[in-house]
C-alpha cells in the first residue's frame, strides 16, 4: 500500500507501475492537482483551454502554437500555411484571381445578367491581359456571357 501524493489516501499500485514511476495518485482529480509544473494555454484555432507541460513546449510545436485536436490544426493550416505562396502546388499566382475575388469580398454575381451560382461563374479580365490581375481589371461573368464577351457579340 502507498499513500496518494495529494490527499494521502491509501492506494494499491503494482510493483511494475511503481518501478515505471506510475501509481502516485488515487484518482484523476488528484492527478490533475498534482500536475503543477505545466501551464494552461488556449488552442490557436478555437480558444479551448489546453494543459501543456514544459516538455511539450520544447518538442511538440515548431510554430509555437498549440491545438486541442487534429481538426483544429488542419483548420489553422488551411487558413495560414496552404494559401498562396505557402501552398506546395503554388505556380506564381497567375491563376489565383478567382480566389482573390472571393477573398476580397467581390460578390460572385455575373455583371451582365445577374446569375449568381458560383460554380458556373468565371473571372473575366477586362483588358484581356491575363498577367494583369488587379481587382479593378477583373469582373464576374457566367459561362454564357463570357463566351459572348470574347466572341464580340452584343449582349
Amino acid at each position: 500500500m502507498q499513500a496518494c501524493k495529494i490527499c494521502t489516501k491509501q492506494l494499491y499500485a503494482r510493483p511494475r507501475s511503481l518501478k515505471m514511476g506510475w501509481g502516485r495518485y488515487c484518482s484523476m482529480k488528484c492527478k490533475g492537482a498534482g500536475q503543477k509544473n505545466g501551464t494552461k494555454i488556449p488552442c490557436a484555432t478555437c480558444g479551448n483551454t489546453l494543459y501543456r507541460t514544459p516538455k511539450n513546449f520544447n518538442r511538440q510545436s515548431t510554430t509555437k502554437r498549440f491545438f486541442c485536436n487534429k481538426s483544429c490544426l488542419a483548420v489553422w493550416k488551411n487558413k495560414t500555411l496552404f494559401v498562396g505562396e505557402g501552398h506546395p502546388l503554388w505556380k506564381s499566382g497567375q491563376a489565383s484571381y478567382r480566389n482573390a475575388m472571393l477573398r476580397k469580398g467581390r460578390s460572385p454575381i455575373c455583371t451582365v445578367c445577374g446569375f449568381s451560382d458560383v460554380r458556373a461563374l468565371l473571372v473575366h479580365h477586362i483588358d484581356r491581359n491575363r498577367q494583369n490581375n488587379a481587382l479593378r481589371n477583373l469582373k464576374w461573368l457566367c459561362h454564357n456571357c463570357h463566351y459572348l464577351e470574347h466572341e464580340g457579340k452584343t449582349i
